[in-house]
């Protein structure tokens, strides 16, 4: 299980136009909102990446209020461990258990989930989280991931898993998210 005290999320390029291209957005975009509530609300530190947003435009409006009062690092690299402000503010965190969602599962979020775990990080894909183009290529991603040594989770999974107990103010705002 992943350890609260050792968790950082990456949101991975959300973005414009290629994020309304993606498999089942809508989905998407619902479930990535209830994950950052939950991430926010459970205290967990979140880095934001841009792929090139002068081309790809900036993260889809709905997902950018959620991170209400971040700021996203924009990068030209495919994986976020490639671009050195991301990777700074990933060792700032001083954890190393990540949280990976957002697109394109078989690009950016691979490339960025692959280098993580060279670098010795622990890593969890939210599947119902993460998308591209076309459903194989999603399933194409995702399967690499965790041929390389990703675990897969759910949004309701990682946030109960985080949360531990079924008690508190904080157990009782998560569970109105995921209803």
């Amino acid at each position: 299980m992943i350890n609260r005290d050792d968790a950082y999320f990456i949101l991975v390029d959300v973005q414009g136009k290629l994020a309304n291209l993606m498999y089942k957005k809508y989905r998407l975009f619902k479930n990535l909102k209830i994950l950052i509530a939950g991430l926010r609300k459970l205290d967990i530190p979140i880095i934001w990446s841009e792929q090139y947003p002068e081309g790809l435009g900036e993260t889809v409006p709905e997902i950018k209020a959620a991170l209400d009062g971040l700021e996203p690092a924009s990068k030209k690299t495919f994986s976020v461990c490639r671009n050195p402000e991301l990777m700074r503010q990933i060792e700032s965190t001083g954890r190393t258990e990540a949280i990976v969602a957002g697109i394109e599962s078989h690009v950016c979020v691979y490339q960025t989930v692959a280098d993580l775990l060279e670098k010795g990080h622990k890593v969890s894909i939210v599947g119902d989280a993460i998308s591209s183009r076309t459903k194989d290529n999603k399933e194409i991603g995702l399967q690499k991931m965790l041929d390389t040594g990703a675990k897969i989770t759910s949004v309701e999974m990682i946030l109960f898993e985080l949360l531990e107990v079924a008690e508190g103010d904080t157990f009782k705002e998560i569970s109105r998210l995921v209803k």
